[in-house]
């Protein structure tokens, strides 16, 4: 009998919890006697589409069943998504809860759901750990993903709902890598007007960024002020074990959040749906944590 093939398509392999993602598709798929790609697209929704729509389009002998889709963009392909419930496929949408997923489970002959962290509970952990971390105030230099992000959105909304009054916050915009927050670091660190603002902590929406933004305060020539930056807290997101979690380990981070990678849940989701024939709920969310815990976080002297 032939195996059941699923495509995991991702925006993009510089990031550490989309390799995890990747990774635990694959260790899935091997547990169940799946077949499954996993297709980057460079962070280009273009690029997303059109390699999905090939897929739907090709030969049935090598068509995918199901399709597991963390969008470059918020609105997820609804296009994409309904070619492919109308060729007979599942779809599973990642870190998204778009509001055709309700639609098309109406006619769908495949599973489809959504499958998502909690992005506003993310951001709303890290607020909490400002407060721990800066029990007597101070300004954050923080590093977004990008404008058209809804988790991105959501992280942010969550942190302003958590952070006390007397913590300030000066945002920068990267792209859920550690090159565009060093670039982005980096240019900042050249304006007037960084040298007015005391930052006493740089957080970042994931813990890709947050290297980024230390490899800039490395590279800073005055050696004094480059100690100066490089002592602050630094905070990401995602708490990969052999990534943020280690980081935390070895000093570089003072804190992270642990997000569980989704895209092996997806593929067990699906191959549980298709051997039973039960639509999956509509829509999912699995939970995160502070690592270290709140109470654990040392806070810094003033």
């Amino acid at each position: 009998m032939k195996k059941p093939k699923f495509l995991v398509s991702l925006p993009t392999c510089d990031n550490d919890f989309q390799i995890e993602q990747a990774l635990s598709a694959k260790q899935a798929a091997l547990k169940l006697g799946i077949d499954v790609e996993v297709a980057y697209s460079d962070n280009d929704a273009v690029n997303q589409s059109t390699y999905i729509l090939k897929a739907i389009q090709s030969p049935l002998e090598s068509r995918p069943q199901g399709i597991v889709l963390e969008p470059v963009r918020g609105s997820a392909l609804p296009q994409v998504a309904k070619v492919a419930c109308d060729a007979g496929m599942s779809w599973a949408v990642l870190n998204r809860a778009p509001d055709y997923i309700k639609d098309l489970r109406r006619t769908a002959k495949g599973s489809v759901f959504a499958l998502s962290s909690s992005h506003s509970e993310i951001g709303r952990i890290q607020g909490r750990q400002f407060a721990a971390l800066l029990p007597q105030g101070g300004s954050v230099l923080y590093i977004e993903g990008p404008s058209y992000s809804s988790s991105s959105q959501k992280r942010t909304s969550g942190m302003l709902e958590t952070k006390p009054r007397n913590i300030q916050v000066t945002t920068l915009k990267g792209q859920w890598t550690a090159e565009s927050a060093e670039r982005a670091v980096s240019s900042w660190l050249k304006l007037v007007t960084s040298q007015k603002v005391p930052i006493d902590l740089v957080g970042a929406q994931d813990d890709s960024m947050a290297i980024g933004a230390r490899d800039a305060f490395e590279k800073i020539t005055n050696e004094e002020e480059r100690a100066r930056w490089l002592s602050l807290p630094f905070t990401g997101c995602d708490g990969v074990p052999n990534a943020g979690q280690k980081w935390v380990r070895d000093g570089m981070l003072a804190a992270t959040i642990y997000i569980p990678p989704l895209a092996g849940q997806a593929i067990e989701i699906l191959a549980r749906a298709m051997k039973t024939g039960v639509q999956p709920p509509e829509h999912t969310f699995t939970g995160s944590a502070s690592i270290p815990p709140l109470n654990a976080l040392v806070p810094q002297k003033p």
